[in-house]
């Protein structure tokens, strides 16, 4: 007598919180005060480096994990990646600054920029299946890696200059998005819309 056994699927709720809002303004802060600086309003100074370290790095670093658990790939492989990136930059100034590396050579840097750019472009594409706002956020964060990076292999300051207006598109483009979510979601309705794409 053969004994049929039957499985009950359990599906579990996720009740956890949004973390893109987090990681959209920690990336969208940062990368404001940082493109301030590139246009010429101000030094590059201690406010940005924490910025850099503690916004833009360990809250989006917070949030791509609060992705992961929520088998997000895209928003895992983004904010973690996009802290470290800022993490690493901050340790590119204050290493030389200490004393710890060399001076870093602007044909170097040009190519740390760029290849951030084309991981930009890449994960631009994937913002095709998700929404107009994000599309904006990734695409004009894509332009202005190649800008940066083009500015550091010419000298321009100019270049550099025109970076740091359209990266503060880019910033603004981002706390956009993530203000968004947070009173779309408060209000139960679209208060401010993000361009959703049909699937």
């Amino acid at each position: 007598m053969e004994k049929q056994i039957s499985e009950d699927v359990i599906k579990v709720k996720d009740t956890t919180a949004n973390p893109a809002p987090l990681g959209l303004m920690g990336f969208g802060m940062t990368t404001v005060l940082l493109n301030l600086h590139n246009a010429g309003f101000f030094k590059l100074g201690t406010m940005i480096l924490a910025m850099g370290i503690f916004y833009g790095g360990i809250a989006q670093i917070i949030a791509g994990l609060m992705e992961w658990k929520k088998n997000n790939t895209f928003g895992t492989t983004a904010f973690i990646s996009y802290g470290l990136f800022w993490l690493s930059l901050v340790w590119l100034i204050v290493a030389q600054k200490l004393g710890l590396g060399d001076v870093n050579e602007s044909s170097a840097m040009a190519a740390y920029l760029f290849m951030w750019g084309l991981f930009t472009a890449v994960m631009f594409i994937g913002t095709l299946k998700l929404n107009k706002a994000l599309q904006l956020v990734f695409g004009t964060l894509a332009l202005l890696f190649f800008l940066l990076a083009v500015g550091d292999y010419t000298g321009s300051t100019t270049i550099k200059h025109i970076a740091g207006y359209e990266g503060i598109i880019c910033g603004l483009s981002a706390i956009y998005t993530a203000l968004a979510q947070v009173l779309n979601e408060c209000y139960g309705r679209t208060v401010l819309p993000l361009g959703l794409v049909k699937k």
